[in-house]
């Protein structure tokens, strides 16, 4: 299901950043006196009532167009053609201002829903918020920022006006192809339809969106999504590449599989081992590409080499795939997509339960639990819970007591007897009833 997006814009100085660090429970955006500090976007992902949403923290508008002020208030305009939802933020102390005006009629031209926030509501028996009702926005939402007043008002309003969040097509396998700046992710994607249906260029940074592609291979369909490439939050330096990293991550977030584009010459770099963390641990199945390949000077252990590198830096990429491409010449491309259904199949697998408990007993006769707080830790029986990812769930008299080199201990034997390529697997320990 796809996460909305929800932008706070409005102009300098009347309290976003701090309305946004209140909303999201972090202090990630910086809050100064100071009009203007927020010159690049924040964003953090937020829930509520059960609903998750993206908030976006923007630069404030400015009222002229001069130096610095042109590039943030392009960053304001991409931020509201990129939102499902705007916060329009107004002092209420200070009342309308003729830019609170100007923004309001551009939030009106964009056709997106949006809301009227009126903050620094500190004491509302002493604050007259109504000067705000000129800007023809109905109802302003009083709230302050500093002190937390009426914010789960506010939340509550937001959910109610958040879109519903598209589900993927029934039967469809959903495949996010990610990865720095100019690995190959179009080419890769272009050579498996065989068409030049994404644009590919050499300058870093070209694929903007995300864009769906439908394939259909041994009678599944595969929706691929190629999106633009993650950089380092410290590179992403204007508005179009801050919401591609934003896109990128509601990309995963929707997938089924991740595939992780790596270009060969230049290896496994912290950035990408950041994205392939953040796909695992959302529980996002994994498959990385080594794209490039045409281009390594190898030899007959090269890919044995490689692959020992990258799971030297990340130990959870001992139960991912690594496929050896090349999209330029087409060398193993088609393969990736007998891999995705492997991974598919393993992702949607489920062991008996007999099978599970039997691997659990295996495993219990040649080590035991070890001992924790005095007690021994007694484990009776496991079973799977879930699917994608694969859960099991292990019955014991102290689940909170099973110390964590154990509990690698059943991780990698359970994934010897029983595979799960490409999917993370996740143990649960629960009490046994009557224990």
């Amino acid at each position: 299901m796809t996460v909305p997006v929800v932008a706070l814009v409005g102009r300098p100085n009347v309290g976003k950043s701090s309305l946004f660090n209140r909303l999201t429970g972090d202090e990630d955006a910086i809050v100064s006196e100071e009009a203007g500090t927020t010159r690049d976007r924040n964003f953090a992902r937020a829930e509520w009532n059960g609903r998750a949403f993206w908030l976006v923290d923007t630069g404030g508008l400015p009222e002229d167009d001069r130096g610095i002020n042109a590039a943030i208030r392009l960053q304001v305009e991409q931020a509201i053609s990129e939102a499902d939802l705007l916060l329009f933020v107004a002092d209420a102390q200070a009342g309308a201002h003729p830019q609170d005006e100007r923004l309001s009629e551009l939030l009106r031209q964009s056709g997106k829903p949006w809301l009227l926030v009126a903050n620094k509501v500190d004491d509302p028996q002493r604050t007259d918020f109504y000067d705000l009702y000129r800007l023809g926005a109905g109802e302003p939402y009083p709230v302050s920022a500093v002190n937390g007043k009426q914010t789960g008002d506010l939340l509550d309003a937001i959910v109610e006006h958040l879109p519903d969040g598209a589900e993927p097509e029934a039967g469809s396998i959903r495949i996010a192809v990610v990865g720095r700046p100019n690995v190959g992710k179009s080419s890769l994607v272009n050579t498996l339809l065989g068409e030049e249906r994404l644009v590919v260029s050499d300058q870093a940074g070209t694929t903007r969106d995300s864009i769906d592609t439908p394939l259909t291979y041994h009678g599944r369909v595969f929706t691929f999504v190629d999106t633009a490439g993650l950089r380092r939050q410290a590179r992403v330096d204007d508005g179009v590449e801050f919401y591609s990293t934003l896109r990128t991550r509601r990309a995963i977030e929707r997938s089924d599989i991740v595939v992780l584009v790596l270009d060969a010459v230049e290896g496994l770099h912290n950035q990408d081992l950041k994205i392939a963390t953040l796909a695992w641990d959302a529980g996002r199945s994994l498959v990385l590409v080594v794209n490039k390949w045409d281009l390594y000077e190898k030899d007959d252990k090269s890919t044995a080499k490689f692959e020992k590198t990258c799971r030297e830096k990340a130990p959870f990429l001992q139960w991912v795939p690594f496929l050896f491409v090349s999209a330029l010449t087409g060398q193993r491309v088609t393969r990736l997509l007998d891999v995705l259904l492997t991974v598919e199949a393993e992702r949607q697998k489920r062991i008996p339960t007999s099978q599970i408990n039997d691997t659990l007993q295996g495993l219990l006769a040649r080590r035991q639990p070890p001992q924790a707080a005095g007690r021994e830790v007694t484990l009776k029986y496991a079973t799977q819970v879930e699917t994608e990812p694969p859960t099991i769930a292990i019955f014991g008299n102290a689940p909170d007591l099973v110390v964590e080199h154990y509990t690698r201990y059943l991780h990698n034997g359970f994934r010897a007897a029983h595979g799960f390529l490409g999917a993370p697997l996740r143990l649960t320990f629960k009490r046994k009833n009557n224990d």
